[in-house]
């Protein structure tokens, strides 16, 4: 495990509370064997410091677009699948603190697990600095980027696509059905399976189930050429 000293350097942060900074890298199996705080509540905080940071963004700088497409934008901005992004270019599954059994299974690279450390780092800056703009401005390192590549190739509402391409032959039938369902209640994580005529044609998982149907109808379009 690498230290707090060059994750700050990683971050462009460099933190009074050095214990702020433990806690936000320290997963609940480490936490529990080791009975200390482990990142959950930051997690909690920096999700919602995350997604206000985020639509003041795209609300500022993207005029012409209208309220739904904002929404789209956002979703897939602070998404799972973004965050872990975010979290690896950071490294951050390295710094890390995991039970020896979380790390054995692979936990330091899990998409879930490193989504949620990039939302407890945003906290721990929020809360160490008493100052929003330096939780802003570390967000916005990432989120300015991505949502320029978004603006130039717009989020695909993926279910909608598929449900118009099948919608073509009246008589085939979508549906989607959650097949999984792990984590505690703010964390959850789901999976789920989009069928056509009860034929498995694609799968997916996310934090909530409609960003689970949207990766399940993404698959299935890529499975269809699309």
């Amino acid at each position: 495990m690498r230290s707090l000293e060059e994750y700050e350097k990683l971050i462009g942060y460099r933190f009074r509370d050095r214990k702020l900074l433990e806690t936000a890298l320290t997963h609940s199996s480490y936490a529990n064997e080791h009975k200390c705080k482990s990142y959950e509540r930051l997690e909690f905080l920096g999700d919602s410091v995350l997604g206000f940071v985020t639509a003041e963004y795209l609300y500022g700088h993207f005029p012409s677009l209208p309220e739904g497409q904002l929404t789209k934008n956002r979703a897939a901005l602070v998404c799972e699948r973004s965050l872990c992004g975010f979290s690896r270019a950071l490294e951050a599954g390295s710094f890390l603190r995991l039970s020896h059994g979380e790390r054995h299974s692979g936990g330091q690279d899990r998409p879930s697990i490193l989504a949620d450390v990039f939302e407890s780092t945003i906290a721990a800056i929020y809360l160490d600095s008493g100052d929003l703009e330096r939780a802003k401005s570390f967000i916005l390192r990432f989120i300015i980027p991505a949502a320029k590549a978004q603006n130039a190739k717009p989020f695909k509402d993926y279910k909608t696509t598929l449900q118009e391409i099948i919608q073509q032959n009246p008589e085939e039938k979508l549906e989607y059905r959650v097949t999984g369902e792990s984590g505690p209640d703010h964390d959850k994580h789901f999976t789920v399976e989009v069928r056509l005529n009860s034929n498995v044609i694609g799968k997916g998982g996310g934090r909530s189930k409609k960003e689970a149907e949207q990766q399940a109808a993404r698959e299935a379009l890529e499975l269809m050429g699309y």
